[in-house]
């Protein structure tokens, strides 16, 4: 197996290239991937785009080395118009709901944005499905328009632009609603350890954002 070469670092693992077609990705405390992993091989097996897994053991994944900008990035650098990124996403949960459901109900993401979609040869495909569990949909639409909302009240200017200006394209073209679950998808985020004390103290703010549907 190749040594493994950083690629990323994220809030709470880092990603690292073996080889050119896989990447492992680690986390920095005790996790256990394997619903992680059952949650993208549902999704994968009912044709939605993620990567494939080839190994779940204890903190890691090793999964298919994925190639192109991410969503965020092609936003950040004009490629992506704000409306047509917020369709997108909307697109992108509309698909995965439609997926046969689980045990518990249906597949939800519950991180699902623009930095966690990579613009591959073969399309989009969603990465990150720490949060995954199953559940009512409009909790997966509420989380994200929750994170579009507080990006855009307190991020870095380019990337709190962009959020801000995503959000109503979310909302307008969701199929559900994101408003109905919002206070759940507060409780949500409030109880990330990784939220800084200013998120956390915009949250309200961010939710009244999403209840004001266009």
């Amino acid at each position: 197996m190749p040594s493994p070469i950083p690629l990323a670092s994220g809030r709470d693992a880092d990603v690292f290239a073996l080889g050119d077609h896989r990447v492992l990705r680690r986390y920095r405390h005790p996790q256990d991937t394997g619903p992680e992993a059952a949650a993208m091989a549902h999704a994968g097996e009912h044709g939605f785009p993620t990567p494939e897994v080839h190994r779940a053991e204890g903190s890691e994944l090793e999964m298919e080395r994925l190639y192109g900008p991410t969503m965020l990035d092609a936003a950040l650098e004009g490629r992506l118009t704000p409306e047509g990124t917020g369709r997108e996403l909307a697109g992108l949960h509309a698909r995965l709901h439609a997926l046969p459901g689980r045990a518990t109900g249906r597949l939800l993401h519950l991180d699902l944005h623009p930095g966690n979609v990579v613009l591959t040869p073969r399309g989009p495909v969603v990465i990150d499905w720490t949060n995954a569990r199953d559940g009512e949909p409009d909790l997966d639409l509420a989380v994200t328009a929750l994170l579009l909302a507080l990006t855009g009240l307190c991020g870095p200017r380019p990337l709190a632009a962009l959020a801000g200006a995503c959000l109503d394209p979310y909302l307008r073209s969701a199929e559900g609603d994101p408003a109905r679950l919002v206070n759940d998808a507060v409780a949500l985020r409030r109880a990330d350890p990784n939220l800084t004390l200013e998120e956390v103290s915009l949250l309200p703010r961010a939710a009244d954002l999403v209840r004001r549907q266009p």
